[in-house]
């Protein structure tokens, strides 16, 4: 196992101790057995924690039925993928379903342990990989969801985004240099203007700059010894990135992204990434789950320290941070006709409301791709798709395909906007059911109030966050409140969260709101602070 710096620390946890045991990406080797013994008869911790490192989720709350979580880079899939994807649920009827996440990647719900075998072969088929996709690992990097089509990017991510992936899982079969990191790790990269990824939010992000002090700088060895001199790669003003460290969410701290001070060049990136995880699998705490992200580092050394650290495994100095960085746009949400950088080419994105999709979804999503499009098909981290490459003359067609009666171009201003985490009905974790409630709760505020601008609205059912409440403008988040001196679902309210240019995080405004009660609340909010109005028909009624 790779060395992982445990043995300084004074203790460790009971993650650390059954990992020290066994490699979670040892069950890779061991999924026929599993298939054949039962979810019954497995060993616990193979069972509830190993099986997470091949992306297989054991749930209680529903204990016969795995989740699945992908790895789709960028959030990019084919047609033949998202096929292979709706045939994988389609066995399992009603208890199959599937959900887009916020760090643009696809879970599977219903998945039977039986079925694994098969399952995987499935998968490398088509070149889908789930590996190293929970627990201690880097989740899916996630990237500019209109890469290579929008004329106004600064840098094309896609390939960045699939090196850092190849490194990370050894091109998706498992690479046990990563796989015993303190704890998850997050990691975005963004070539466009309107901070697209939520840079702000992640352990690691790569935000675009230029830089015009390349000519002058002289890059040195940490041991004081000359090396290359950068501009001989680079013209007087060059285009990199500006480096944040330390965005997380958790049940004990939330906490944006601080600047590293150092730029970037793009060729460089994956080795940046790759020193940073070092510093961090060697360094990072081991004794308390809840103090074992990388900004509980970066607090104990100093920002300075850290930088220097990672500057000694990367063999180099790093370039000071460019002044600015080119996010100037407000965010995009992507939804709608866009023309491409490509001539008589168009991309569509299209809401999925709260992310939840089915089988025979897919299997439409992927023809629609296949008979408009080039087959590609993308995600977003507001949860919605996107389907590029459609040609002029083929968009009238497209726009009328009945898919997108249910799944709009141009949803109503809530639920445009609108994002939520698994909830109570799938996560063991959740305090309230968010996906159902969410909807309900949007469209009755639709149907009582005109908007003059979106307001985009977060579900989650902990204080993990999962569902992002700290960005939105209102974020909603599961706790239990007390009514009539009864416990019943709740939740605390979270308001001024910023995305894109300026990005910030919003903080709690009010707390232990009765999950009944709450769309009166909500309406008060948004006529206050949002400039809605009621409807004349909403104020008969009053």
């Amino acid at each position: 196992m790779t060395d992982t710096g445990t043995t300084t620390k004074t203790s460790v946890n009971k993650f650390e101790k059954f990992k020290a045991e066994k490699d979670g990406l040892a069950v890779k080797a061991e999924i026929e057995k599993f298939a054949a013994l039962g979810w019954e008869a497995m060993d616990e911790t193979d069972r509830d924690h190993r099986l997470k490192w091949v992306g297989v989720f054991f749930r209680p709350v529903t204990p016969d039925k795995f989740m699945m979580r992908m790895r789709m880079p960028n959030g990019i899939l084919t047609s033949d993928q998202m096929r292979v994807l709706a045939e994988v649920l389609q066995r399992y009827g009603d208890d199959g379903s599937a959900d887009i996440t916020t760090r643009q990647n696809i879970q599977l719900r219903g998945i039977r342990i039986e079925d694994l075998p098969d399952i995987f072969n499935k998968f490398h088929a088509v070149g889908l990989t789930s590996v190293q996709s929970g627990m201690d690992n880097v989740r899916n990097i996630t990237g500019d969801p209109v890469a290579g089509l929008d004329a106004d990017e600064l840098f094309d991510t896609r390939d960045l985004v699939q090196q850092i992936q190849d490194m990370l899982t050894n091109k998706g079969q498992g690479n046990p240099e990563f796989t015993n990191l303190p704890r998850k790790f997050n990691i975005a990269i963004t070539g466009g203007r309107d901070n697209s990824v939520h840079a702000e939010i992640n352990d690691l992000a790569f935000v675009p700059a230029f830089h015009s002090a390349l000519s002058t700088h002289t890059s040195t060895s940490p041991d004081g010894d000359a090396a290359r001199t950068l501009s001989e790669q680079h013209s007087a003003l060059n285009f990199g990135f500006n480096i944040l460290v330390g965005g997380f969410f958790s049940a004990k701290r939330c906490d944006a992204a601080i600047p590293l001070n150092a730029w970037v060049a793009p060729e460089d990136v994956v080795a940046v990434c790759r020193a940073v995880l070092e510093v961090f699998r060697d360094n990072g705490s081991r004794a308390n789950r809840l103090k074992s992200r990388l900004m509980w580092l970066i607090d104990e050394w100093g920002i300075d320290k850290f930088r220097a650290e990672v500057e000694q495994r990367l063999g180099k100095s790093l370039l000071p941070a460019a002044p600015k960085d080119e996010i100037d746009w407000e965010k995009r949400d992507h939804l709608g006709i866009y023309k491409q950088k490509q001539p008589g080419f168009n991309y569509v994105g299209f809401h999925v409301p709260v992310g939840r999709l089915y089988a025979e979804d897919m299997y439409e999503i992927a023809r629609l791709a296949e008979v408009y499009g080039s087959g590609e098909i993308r995600l977003t981290v507001e949860q919605n798709i996107i389907i590029p490459n459609i040609s002029d003359g083929s968009l009238a067609t497209f726009l009328a395909e009945p898919l997108l009666t249910r799944f709009s171009i141009n949803p109503g201003a809530l639920e445009r906007s609108l994002v939520s985490c698994t909830g109570a009905q799938f996560c063991n974790f959740a305090l309230i059911e968010t996906k159902n409630r969410a909807l309900a709760t949007i469209q009755a505020l639709e149907a009582d109030l005109t908007f003059t601008q979106p307001v985009r609205i977060h579900w989650t059912g902990c204080p993990n966050s999962c569902g992002q409440p700290q960005v939105a403008d209102i974020g909603l988040m599961g706790t239990k409140a007390r009514k009539n001196g009864k416990a019943v679902e709740g939740v605390d309210i979270y308001m001024g969260g910023k995305v894109g240019k300026d990005a910030h995080l919003g903080t709690c405004a009010i707390k232990g709101v009765p999950c009944e009660d709450l769309q009166p609340v909500l309406q008060e909010l948004l006529i206050k602070h949002f400039g809605a109005e009621l409807k004349q028909e909403a104020l008969v009624e009053v």
